[in-house]
């Protein structure tokens, strides 16, 4: 029978028993391993059809730019999807959409266009935006208030499993045959062209029809199983105290301030994820064939798996906020360091960054929908709108990777970091706007 309990945040309960979340959590960290797992393979996937398609570093980084795009379209729509039908229900919608995205890819393929592609990719990310906005608040109230970043970096480090799964198993699936350079590709007669570019294409088909059905059968567990119905308490997670209702949610300053870190975070993390497989295969960093080089991006997604594990008992004794800015600091001074150094000493501090991004998204979502009560749903969907920082950042390091080299263009990431520091150090304390101007 079905059981109503409250939370010392203030948080109502419903469809659960006795308040014990243990099987609600279990259940929503299978959804952050697969939407770890399918935007990780992007990774993969960019020096792929980048040599497929013979782009130049920009162009490769608009898989980037319309898959995190999807995000900002998608964040506020799935808001009120997930206000009309319910969190459960949701969840179903973005699986089955996320699904639909990676059925597009054998269509994309067959046909060879890269076009096609972009789309399948926003499609798919479309469907996990659904999921994120979702899935983040829900863990963040499911039990007291003082825990809630700890809960999200503990779900957060399944997802960066999936991203660190998600490397190798590309390198196994996708980039098994050697994709030859771009000189090596110019050469080529065109009719051998032709079919060397459909035979690279297509090694993306049979993996992306695989993970389709493994949506869809996440899909139709979630929708037989019973999940509690809950309603968001307005307390900070810091301190307990109930926060005052400045009329919305943009009213909130702490609530701005970690959209934009948010998308400063996912671009930086995206933006160096997306060039390590080139970025190792320099000469002067680690000169690793494309798919040796894949593998050691796990070492990158793992890191932060490891940190995020870390980091849920270390919040449990550590203030947040505080963590939040030394692991900011740490990746910033790792940035600099592989920008100022070459061979092992560029390769290793690039993949160290990792262990140092693990708690950041999770802690800033959970600082961010910090006391916004009533306005929670749309601070979720306000915060992964953010998450478009993954779509522009990528991109203007491509473009600066074209302009000044690959190697100087992480100065960018370094910038990001920067002001998450800040973030941490004050920007998340809860204030109305009002209160600053």
């Amino acid at each position: 029978m079905a059981t109503s309990a409250a939370s010392a945040s203030g948080v109502k309960v419903s469809g659960g028993t006795g308040g014990k979340y243990g099987f609600a959590l279990g259940a929503l960290t299978s959804l952050f391993f697969m939407w770890g797992f399918l935007t990780c393979l992007n990774d993969i996937l960019i020096p792929h059809l980048k040599a497929v398609f013979t782009l130049n570093y920009a162009q490769s980084m608009l898989i980037q730019f319309c898959f995190f795009a999807a995000y900002f379209i998608m964040s506020l729509p799935s808001g009120a999807i997930i206000e009309k039908i319910g969190y459960k229900r949701g969840i179903c919608a973005g699986l089955v959409t996320a699904g639909l995205g990676c059925l597009l890819f054998y269509p994309a393929a067959a046909l060879r266009s890269y076009p096609f592609f972009l789309g399948a990719f926003f499609v798919l990310a479309s469907g996990i935006t659904l999921l994120q906005v979702a899935a983040n608040p829900y863990v963040t109230i499911l039990g007291t208030p003082q825990t809630a970043s700890s809960r999200l970096n503990l779900t957060q480090a399944f997802n960066s499993l999936g991203t660190t799964v998600a490397p190798y198993l590309g390198s196994i699936f996708i980039l098994a045959v050697s994709v030859k350079s771009a000189a090596e590709i110019a050469a080529m007669p065109a009719g051998e062209l032709a079919v060397y570019q459909a035979a690279e294409a297509s090694s993306v088909q049979v993996p992306y029809i695989g993970l389709a059905a493994a949506l869809f059968l996440i899909a139709a567990v979630f929708a037989v199983i019973k999940l509690p119905q809950l309603e968001a308490g307005s307390a900070d997670p810091e301190t307990g105290k109930e926060e005052y209702d400045p009329g919305g949610a943009w009213g909130y300053r702490h609530l701005k301030l970690g959209v934009l870190g948010i998308f400063l975070y996912v671009g930086a993390e995206v933006s160096i994820g997306s060039f390590l497989v080139n970025y190792l295969g320099q000469p002067f960093v680690a000169g690793l064939p494309e798919a040796e080089a894949a593998r050691y991006v796990s070492f990158y997604w793992g890191g932060a798996m490891v940190g995020r594990f870390l980091g849920s008992g270390l919040q449990r004794r550590i203030n947040p906020a505080k963590l939040l800015a030394f692991n900011a600091f740490a990746a910033a001074a790792l940035t600099a360091v592989t920008m100022s150094a070459g061979g092992a000493a560029a390769m290793w501090s690039i993949l160290a960054i990792g262990l140092f991004n693990s708690i950041m998204f999770p802690t800033i979502f959970s600082l961010g929908i910090a006391g916004l009560g009533k306005h929670t749903g749309k601070g979720s969907g306000l915060l992964c709108m953010g998450i478009v920082g993954g779509a522009i950042v990528p991109v203007l390091q491509g473009f600066l990777a074209d302009s000044i080299g690959i190697h100087h263009a992480f100065i960018l990431p370094l910038l990001c970091y920067l002001y998450i520091a800040y973030y941490g150090l004050s920007g998340h304390k809860p204030r109305l706007a009002e209160e600053v101007k």
